[in-house]
């Protein structure tokens, strides 16, 4: 048999045949599919340009009464790494969601040969229940029957949705290879004003997609390859039709772009000698054979591309430090990831380094052993320091992070200051850069560099969570990406944390009126009660407590609530450390709506201290018992002005909670009672953030006895019904007239300490002749 026959494909019966893949569909079907896939889609835009689309992926978010469906492929022409991909993706455009039971609903189908319901759009209300629900979806497999799914959803619409009463997104995320006929029942879905997105996967067929797709399909075609990019683009065409107007300063332009898909084609090599069947017995006759060869290609589709692009951020340290990059340099990183951080180093130092820096920059690596290529304090200008970084090179050893800690503890800052007779103060600050788990211990090497007044901030993958918090020893000083890309999003983080160790006090001159809520229940028990008690002592401590700066109230509860001591009780701080150190545990049924009742009626009002003018904030720190009746009166509290953290220690009802804190914003989960320390700084940054807000001076009402309070320019006045006074706090006696007080910011708000304390003044007479009344 002749050498090219043997991969003849004769074209007719009756000839002796061996079939073999030629040489040039072997090797394109070698080549990595993550490889292909990064040329799937491209954008033609210069750097400048996808740098502004990467930005605005910080700002997205779709805030609107929206029903979202997303009807994913699981088939076998996808696959399970495929379909997990899409999950990811479809994770990927929640985060662009504002999800919220009032706003957008999200359900998801999965389909192959039949529909699967996974969870319909009235199942999960909030981001990170949705998100999770969808990482919990299971493979499926099957024939890709996308017309068969879409006839399932015109025959029930869209499962727990709101019924066409506000606009209906669905979002069909499949590689476009439907085994049966889409075109009718694609026109049905969008003549019910359904508007449609078709999201590529693996190597999609774009002309299907188009054909699902809403008009102009441009807008409406996306490739999941690059999940930040197509979030982008859904939220790009949601802003002109259902969403909220685009950030200051972003606004969505268009550009040209190529999208491509993998055919397998047939190609016609040529004729080469093959043998055919004679009638007569034992012989055969040479003839030609046409020899066919099937290759994959690359098909070109050019489009246009919608995106949203603001303006990139310019990020500055606009603080003093001694800064120490650490980077894993091990084989547990690889040598991609180790080539990923030092992108992410050259970047994140591009970002904030001027002219005029206040900070010194070193980088050590390491895997057995630890390296200080780049002393601190070396480069002084940004150029010389580039170029030491594109020099570092990959080691791939072992990785001993608690050695490392050790290492940089004793000898990372040596080289500062310069000159051994010049002290620059600065703080100190470790990056450790590691995705990889360490094989020696970690936690007494960090303690060892804490104690020494090292600042430890540890970025890495979500699986480092734990052991990245292990380092730091607080979980605000841990940073974690989703994916590679997710990294580099972390820029502007990893520079606040840095500028927090050189601002740790946070809000020591901010006024605050402050109240916590402690759990003494029997749910709790007493050891946790005594661990809470600790927690609210060692958090009082952040704060200026007197007449002028922060007030603070603390009231303890189980089935019923007391006031320990209220906002103008104490003075000082030793004196509300001694107050919390007396606070009894009760032990029976918890009730947190009780307790925030009695918040709103008998803590923060003007009677019991609160000052107008003044945040007011409410820390409630529970185990997530008794929290069935605490949504509406926590509601109550925020309508008057009141903010509401909720610190939920252990399992609890995420959905309950969050229905109390009002805002993923306002409600922190920690684990264990051992780990609340380490959550501490977290917490109180938050409350120093409210301290920080505009305040409305009506807000709560600062008038007693049902005066209703007017806000004017800078002021407020109450207005009196048979009552009077500045806050209507005296009763009229017959024969007098009800007068109202104008009271000017001055006398009640944080604009002087002199100001706080004539109101201060007036509040404690206002309750003498309160007292003396009744």
């Amino acid at each position: 048999m002749a050498g090219p026959a043997a991969a003849a494909g004769c074209a007719e019966p009756g000839f002796v045949t061996m079939s073999l893949l030629s040489f040039e569909s072997i090797c394109i079907v070698l080549l990595p599919q993550v490889l292909l896939a990064l040329g799937i889609q491209e954008i033609h835009a210069d750097q400048e340009m996808m740098g502004k689309i990467s930005a605005a992926g910080q700002l997205m978010q779709c805030s609107a009464s929206l029903d979202v469906l997303f009807l994913l492929d699981g088939s076998y022409s996808i696959g399970k790494g495929s379909f997990e991909r899409s999950k990811h993706f479809a994770g990927k455009l929640c985060d662009a969601l504002d999800i919220h039971p009032d706003r957008v609903r999200v359900g998801m189908i999965q389909f192959s040969s039949t529909p699967h319901l996974e969870f319909p759009l009235d199942s999960y209300l909030t981001k990170e229940e949705v998100k999770e629900r969808i990482k919990r979806i299971v493979f499926r497999g099957g024939s890709t029957e996308t017309g068969r799914a879409l006839k399932y959803i015109l025959r029930k619409g869209f499962p727990g949705g709101r019924n066409l009463s506000v606009p209906a997104v669905l979002i069909i995320i499949s590689d476009g290879k439907s085994q049966g006929s889409t075109t009718i029942p694609a026109m049905q879905v969008k003549e019910r004003r359904i508007t449609v997105f078709a999201v590529g996967i693996k190597f999609p067929r774009w002309e299907e997609l188009h054909m699902l797709a809403s008009e102009p399909t441009e807008q409406h075609v996306l490739f999941a390859g690059d999940a930040d990019d197509a979030a982008n683009g859904l939220y790009s065409t949601l802003t002109s039709s259902a969403c909220s107007a685009t950030a200051p300063g972003c606004k969505v332009e268009n550009h040209p772009c190529e999208r491509r898909t993998l055919e397998t084609v047939k190609e016609l090599a040529g004729n080469y000698v093959c043998w055919k069947g004679s009638k007569q017995p034992n012989a055969v006759r040479a003839s030609l054979c046409p020899f066919y060869r099937w290759k994959r290609v690359l098909i070109k589709h050019p489009s246009r591309c919608f995106r949203t692009v603001c303006p990139a951020p310019k990020l500055r340290l606009e603080c003093g430090v001694d800064l120490l990059f650490l980077m894993d340099s091990s084989a547990g990183v690889t040598l991609e990831g180790f080539l990923r951080y030092k992108a992410f180093l050259k970047r994140f130092l591009q970002a904030v380094m001027g002219q005029d820096s206040p900070m010194n920059v070193g980088v050590a690596q390491y895997d057995n052993d630890v390296k200080m290529p780049i002393e601190v304090g070396q480069h002084k200008d940004a150029f010389s320091l580039m170029k030491s970084i594109d020099a570092l090179n990959f080691s791939g050893g072992g990785t001993l992070t608690g050695r490392a800690l050790q290492y940089i503890a004793q000898h990372g800052f040596r080289s500062t200051p310069v000159f051994a007779d010049m002290q620059d103060d600065l703080p100190r600050v470790v990056v450790l850069l590691t995705d990889s788990k360490s094989q020696d211990p970690v936690a007494e090497a960090a303690k060892y560099a804490r104690d020494r007044d090292l600042f430890l901030i540890g970025v890495g993958s979500r699986f480092m969570r734990a052991e990245l918090t292990k380092v730091t020893g607080n979980p605000k000083q841990t940073i974690v990406y989703s994916d590679p890309q997710d990294l580099f999003n972390r820029i502007p983080e990893l520079q606040r944390r840095i500028c927090y160790v050189d601002n740790p006090e946070g809000c020591q001159a901010q006024s605050l009126d402050l109240a916590f809520a402690l759990d003494a229940s029997s749910g709790v028990g007493l050891e946790n009660f005594l661990r809470l008690r600790s927690f609210v002592r060692s958090s009082c401590l952040h704060f200026s407590i007197n007449r002028d700066v922060t007030q603070i109230a603390l009231v303890i509860y189980g089935s019923k609530a007391h006031t320990a001591f209220a906002l103008d009780t104490h003075t000082s701080n030793s004196d509300v450390l001694q107050a919390i150190s007396q606070v009894p545990f009760f032990g029976d049924l918890a009730s947190a709506g009780s307790a925030l009742l009695h918040i709103y009626g008998d803590v923060m009002t003007v009677q019991k201290g609160a000052r107008p003018g003044v945040n007011k904030v409410v820390v409630m720190l529970t185990n997530g018992d008794g929290m069935e009746d605490a949504a509406a009166p926590a509601q109550q509290l925020r309508d008057n002005g009141i903010s509401v953290f909720v610190v939920v220690i252990g399992d609890a009802r995420a959905d309950v909670l969050l229905r109390v804190a009002g805002s993923p914003n306002y409600l922190v989960h920690v684990s264990s009672y051992e780990d609340l320390q380490y959550y501490q700084d977290l917490i109180i940054e938050r409350i120093c953030e409210e301290a920080k807000s505009p305040v409305n001076l009506c807000k709560p009402n600062p008038c007693m006895n049902q005066g209703v309070c007017i806000l004017g320019p800078g002021s407020y006045r109450c207005e009196c019904r048979g009552w009077e006074g500045p806050h209507c706090e005296t009763r009229v006696l017959r024969g007098d007239s009800p007068r109202s007080l104008v009271l000017p910011l001055h006398s009640h708000v944080q604009q002087s300490s002199s100001g706080l304390q004539h109101f201060s003044r007036a509040s404690q007479h206002t309750k003498r002749h309160v007292d003396q009344r009744h």
